[in-house]
């Protein structure tokens, strides 16, 4: 006769070897460490009621899975979500495994005792950790490839290793399909012309598409920290094509991409010689003495600067300015403020504070790991583990399309507005020998963010209508950070809310905004217009002159530059 099992010894064996993983999880946890000012890593401590509390759940769960065992469904997880992980329980189980870990991980840094800035890196640092270990990301125990490899007789692991190499030789993982794009072929369209560069950038005119336009331009500055065409990527979702269709003599600002012949390149540069010279070469070819503008990101913290230090100067060469996704108050920005205290802008200061650069795939990689999930695991397994090529997507494209940052630049920007956050108290920097205030920028401001923005949260965004003093409108759209800003009319999508009063926060903002269905680039279109002047006839060449004469067709050479 067969002996009956001792269930209950059983139990008691998998309740100590419970207790033992907890102890390691804990283990390791505090392994992590906290960054600090003072150390390098500090003991954490924890809330005992939240602890006891995380304890009980883990061990409750963990004994429902181990009940249910090779039994246990592929859990409710997009990485997990393809039939073979359903059809092969140790995947199953691993995944659910996996998820239980990651569930208790982040619930022990919420449990820690510390300030919000130490749980905040706490919690980064474990989402990071755990997208690396998912099951997923191996081949050993990702049973979709496993089932992939197999249906094509190892052809995908091939595949995936060839992909690898290429990915290793051009220095970062492929989002998308990058040979399908040439920009200026099939990105960044629009018909225009080169009418001025100089060292920092080319300024772009574009073609006007009807008989007349209003006679004040109106001037682009997009971001130098990526390239201009994520505003003029397709025809049907260009915001420069729109501007031009509204009729407006358009402009844009094409940053050059940094190389070791600017590398002393400082922020008084990108003003002076960047915003500031553009503002001023729109002005001499078109003969207006005012001018529209617009920047973008970081585009628009330049263009705010330039226009602080031209009113500084007595110079008040803007009819309006519109801010999309702009921070000018850094009090609030959101996730990287978890990458900014004292030590680390020291060391960069120290690192290329006098020369230097910041390469560009050093700033793509740092975007890309604030969503691991979406932007680097699902391409690893995509690429290397399935041996797939990932679709063109002209928007991942561009993201790929990184650009360098001067390092004398890049430390004064994460000094004086990351880390202290001086643009926006009135004297504190000073640039191109002029104490910045925004409270003299008195134009008309069209301020824009996006609910879901986590570069530029909602917050910072809204920040600006306390230190501009012209008459301000603040609209919200849906999405992100990009997805947000890029939604043209024709496409139908998304929604933007509108609130005519400017309480003093955000959330009472929200609280009296109304949602409207569609594009906010039709509320902008509609704001812009009695900004903008008569009608007059549209120029019959680009530039003016021999000294402003077409260079090269739109998008020019700058843009084409790799990082």
């Amino acid at each position: 006769m067969h002996s009956e099992p001792d269930w209950t010894a059983a139990t008691q064996n998998f309740q100590r070897s419970l207790s033992d993983s907890w102890g390691k999880a804990m283990q390791s946890f505090q392994q992590i460490g906290v960054p600090t000012n003072e150390t390098a890593t500090q003991a954490l401590t924890f809330s005992p009621g939240k602890l006891q509390e995380l304890q009980q759940a883990y061990l409750k769960e963990a004994t429902e899975l181990w009940n249910h065992g090779l039994q246990s469904k592929a859990p409710a997880d997009k990485r997990f979500a393809a039939d073979a992980w359903g059809a092969n329980p140790v995947a199953a189980f691993s995944a659910c495994a996996y998820l239980l870990n990651a569930r208790t991980l982040m619930g022990l840094a919420e449990a820690v005792q510390a300030d919000a800035k130490t749980k905040a890196r706490l919690r980064f640092a474990v989402e990071q950790w755990m997208a690396a270990s998912a099951p997923s990301n191996f081949m050993a125990l990702n049973a979709e490839a496993q089932k992939k490899a197999i249906e094509t007789k190892g052809e995908s692991i091939a595949r995936g290793m060839k992909n690898l190499l290429a990915d290793i030789q051009q220095g970062h993982v492929s989002m998308t399909d990058e040979s399908v794009f040439d920009v200026g072929r099939n990105v960044a369209t629009t018909e225009g012309a080169v009418v001025y560069e100089n060292d920092m950038f080319q300024l772009l005119e574009y073609k006007p598409l009807g008989k007349q336009v209003y006679e004040r331009p109106f001037l682009l500055v997009p971001p130098c920290i990526n390239k201009f065409y994520i505003l003029d990527l397709q025809p049907e979702n260009s915001l420069i094509r729109y501007t031009v269709e509204q009729g407006h003599r358009t402009f844009v600002v094409s940053w050059r991409n940094p190389d070791a012949a600017m590398e002393d390149k400082t922020w008084d540069d990108y003003i002076e010689q960047g915003a500031i010279e553009a503002i001023h070469v729109a002005q001499e070819i078109t003969g207006a003495k005012k001018i529209n503008t617009l920047g973008f990101c970081v585009g628009g913290t330049i263009l705010g600067t330039a226009l602080a230090v031209l009113a500084a100067r007595g110079e008040k060469p803007a009819a309006s300015a519109t801010f999309l996704t702009t921070l000018l108050d850094f009090s609030d920005t959101g996730i990287l403020d978890l990458f900014i205290d004292e030590p680390f802008v020291k060391f960069r200061e120290l690192q290329m504070g006098q020369r230097g650069l910041l390469r560009g795939q050093e700033l793509a990689s740092t975007f890309s790991f604030l969503r691991p999930n979406d932007l680097v695991w699902n391409y690893v397994v995509g690429n290397y583990l399935k041996g797939e090529t990932p679709p063109p997507f002209d928007l991942l494209y561009w993201n790929s399309d990184s650009t360098n940052l001067p390092g004398p630049m890049y430390t004064w920007y994460l000094r004086n507005t990351y880390f202290e956050n001086n643009l926006c108290k009135p004297g504190r920097c000073v640039v191109g020998g002029e104490k910045v205030d925004l409270g003299k920028v008195d134009v008309p401001v069209y301020i824009y963010g996006s609910r879901e923005d986590h570069i530029v949260p909602v917050a910072g965004a809204y920040a600006s209508t306390k230190h501009l003093p012209g008459k301000k409108r603040f609209v919200m759209g849906a999405s992100g950070h990009i997805a947000g800003v890029i939604n043209p009319p024709a496409k139908n999508k998304r929604s933007y809310w509108t609130n005519d009063k400017l309480p003093a926060t955000v959330d009472e903002w929200v609280a009296g905004a109304s949602e409207n269905p569609g594009s906010w680039w039709s509320d902008w279109s509609a704001w812009l217009r009695p900004l903008a002047g008569k009608l007059i006839a549209a120029p019959k060449a680009y530039g003016k002159g021999a000294r402003y004469k077409a260079i090269e067709p739109a998008p020019g050479r700058y843009v084409k530059a790799k990082a």
